[in-house]
């Protein structure tokens, strides 16, 4: 048995299915953990997600802010797909009500003990132990899964609050915790998240560091995998003497679809065929 990792995907199905044959995946036996973002911006939304759903536990998903936008887009009238969005193969799919609450009950943090991984969407913020974070997401994911999941989508857009604070209570509490799992970059001198900067490490405004230089694992083996970032560009050197693994290596923007196999952090990747303006 084998755990593979993988960066966003964001509706890029040829290159997920290339990838999965490149490391002989099997799902009667391994198993992929899939770090968000499965939809938009890519040609095969639709693809993505019944092809992910059809693999049932041989798949782990935790949510990505796209696959939110994409939810948001699906239960409030209101909103409707930009134009930048190439989801509406979703939306337009008869499969759209089944395939939207079975994303909704995906996850925003899985961590498994044994390999010694937690896996994220885009981050998190230094206060939160891996199992602090985990007991915030299931603030989140009790609303996202019950009655009032449409009330949720009604208040998750916006950038406010942006630090931590364990007195903040009803939607701004959720806002906040879902932002930090799905939205986080860099953190501002006064410890608040930054919206704005999206670029590489290093190009950045020196008033702004990234979230990973400022977590402190209270496990000397813990390790965290994520996505969100295709413009971060660590090495492997860099993600290893960190212990954070970054996976999205902008298949949608002309990139690579990055996995890596958890046992023995092995890094496998296939070129994409899909070549878009960088905009987020």
């Amino acid at each position: 048995m084998a755990t593979y990792a993988i960066g966003d995907i964001q509706g890029c199905f040829d290159e997920l299915i290339c990838l999965l044959d490149r490391v002989d995946f099997d799902a009667s036996h391994d198993q992929l953990w899939l770090v968000g973002d499965l939809v938009n911006r890519g040609p095969k939304s639709l693809a993505v997600l019944e092809f992910i759903k059809a693999l049932g536990d041989s798949a782990i998903v935790v949510l990505g802010n796209h696959d939110l936008h994409l939810l948001a887009c699906q239960y409030i009238k209101k909103y409707s797909p930009g134009s930048n969005d190439t989801f509406q193969d979703v939306l337009d799919s008869p499969l759209v009500d089944e395939l939207s609450t079975w994303l909704r009950r995906r996850p925003l943090i899985h961590r498994d003990q044994d390999l010694g991984y937690t896996m994220v969407h885009a981050g998190l913020p230094p206060q939160w132990t891996p199992l602090e974070a985990a007991t915030y997401a299931t603030e989140v994911e009790t609303v996202l899964r019950g009655d009032d999941h449409v009330e949720f989508f009604a208040h998750m857009y916006g950038n406010a609050p942006d630090r931590w604070d364990t007195g903040l209570g009803g939607w701004e509490r959720i806002r906040l915790i879902t932002n930090f799992f799905t939205r986080l970059r860099y953190y501002t001198a006064d410890g608040r998240m930054d919206f704005k900067y999206k670029g590489p490490v290093g190009s950045q405004p020196k008033t702004l560091t990234p979230w990973y230089d400022l977590y402190q694992f209270p496990d000397a083996s813990d390790a965290i995998v994520f996505g969100h970032w295709s413009a971060l560009q660590l090495s492997e050197t860099e993600m290893r003497d960190k212990r954070i693994f970054a996976l999205d290596t902008g298949a949608v923007w002309g990139g690579t679809l990055t996995a890596m196999r958890l046992e023995d952090g092995q890094v496998f990747s296939v070129p994409s065929s899909v070549a878009l303006p960088i905009t987020d």
